[in-house]
């Protein structure tokens, strides 16, 4: 059964700085939970590109995930290539609204590998996935001045 979950923040930074710091999987240990990040090709700090796999350990956990949809300034899509779901696509949306910097929609459909588990995996995520995008729109302000 697939699962959803959607979190927002907002930030000050332009959609185009926000966009700059999701494409660069180096910049994520800096802003969010997770501990060490790396690319299959390339180099971390480089924009990535869609097709790229990126390897990111949280704890003793990896995740493998392969860009699939880059927008620029507006759109980064996703797919967990590994772990403990037969389907996950994230989608991080970036709007600027009329009051100016960037809203952030960060959200996912997903089925968990194991049954009866997407409740837990929903509320995990929302948790996890709610730090990740206050620490972009916080990250992005900063790098932005």
């Amino acid at each position: 059964m697939t699962s959803t979950y959607t979190v927002t923040a907002h930030s000050q930074a332009d959609p185009d700085v926000v966009f700059s710091v999701l494409v660069r999987a180096g910049t994520w240990p800096l802003w969010s939970p997770i501990d060490a990040a790396e690319v299959e090709t390339g180099d971390p700090d480089d924009p990535q590109r869609a097709g790229d796999t990126r390897v990111f350990r949280t704890g003793r956990a990896v995740s493998r995930e392969r860009i699939v949809e880059l927008i620029a300034g507006r759109r980064f899509v996703y797919e967990n290539v590994n772990g403990p779901f037969r389907y996950y696509q994230g989608t991080v949306d970036l709007a600027r609204p009329r009051e100016g910097g960037t809203d952030i929609v960060w959200s996912a459909r997903f089925t968990p590998k194991v049954p009866l588990t997407g409740p837990f995996w929903r509320w995990y995520l929302t948790r996890f996935m709610r730090r990740m995008a206050d620490g972009l729109a916080k990250h992005a302000e900063k790098s932005g001045n």
